[in-house]
């Protein structure tokens, strides 16, 4: 089957931007002047340059023209069960070591958790609307160029939380701590842990909080924390597959 022409078009632009035969950086060329090299509409032009813009490799500037997005540079995120047992935010840590300054915003509140998180959790079907879970979502940014990094957002069981000093995970006299130390303060130890990492396409909502493109690929982690049997937190955490290594590492036990 023939391709339409507007897909043509971007996938000769996305091979140019793919060889460098158009840097980061560089103005196209003007609407008409590429309906005239492709011999097509200036509508199926702006067809072409719209795919372009949601797959992040093209950026619009209102009055300049439409550019070559510049890539971003490849950053690190390492999951490390060792650095999870270490007291305060992970993510500032790894900030530090990179001689940045981490931050984050977040949003706290309880809800009755959605199927997928219940089933996760191993909660008991709900009777009625009961809330039954704390939801915090956030964005985590390096406040030295004010990018964002990732998204997150956590669920924890309210019969382990509610009415405690850390049923706020950003509240309280152990806020910003890691789930490990927060959860030891009400008698549960925390003692493995797991991620499934999966790629699929942003929704508009992370696209926007991420800064990146419509339609752009991210890597999605699943993390699990399990106290013994009993699974204590899941959280979905979402980088741009672009610009983000995940790095996994641990001790090596005796043999």
């Amino acid at each position: 089957m023939d391709q339409p022409s507007y897909a043509r078009i971007a996938a000769d632009l996305r091979a140019k931007i793919v060889r460098g035969d158009l840097a980061p950086g560089v103005r196209l060329p003007a609407r008409h002047e590429l309906a005239d090299e492709y011999r097509a509409a200036e509508g199926v032009v702006r067809q072409a340059t719209e795919v372009l813009v949601r797959e992040g490799m093209l950026v619009s500037r209102p009055g300049a023209g439409m550019f070559v997005r510049q890539r971003p540079q490849r950053r690190s995120l390492v999951r490390s069960w060792f650095r999870e047992r270490q007291a305060g935010s992970p993510f500032a840590q790894q900030m530090e070591e990179q001689g940045r300054h981490g931050t984050w915003a977040y949003r706290s509140d309880t809800m009755q958790a959605p199927p997928e998180v219940r089933e996760r959790l191993g909660l008991a079907v709900p009777d009625g609307d009961q809330h039954d879970v704390m939801r915090t979502a956030y964005v985590f940014t390096s406040a030295d160029d004010e990018q964002p990094w990732m998204l997150s957002t956590s669920w924890e069981p309210l019969s382990l939380t509610k009415g405690t000093s850390i049923a706020f995970p950003e509240g309280g006299p152990h806020a910003g701590k890691g789930v490990t130390h927060r959860m030891a303060v009400v008698g549960v130890d925390v003692d493995a842990w797991d991620e499934e990492v999966w790629a699929r396409t942003a929704t508009r909502e992370e696209a926007q909080q991420l800064g990146i493109g419509a339609g752009s690929i991210v890597m999605v982690a699943e993390r699990s924390y399990f106290a013994g049997e009993r699974v204590v937190e899941v959280a979905d955490i979402v980088v741009p597959a672009e610009s983000t290594k995940l790095v996994y590492n641990g001790p090596v036990g005796d043999s």
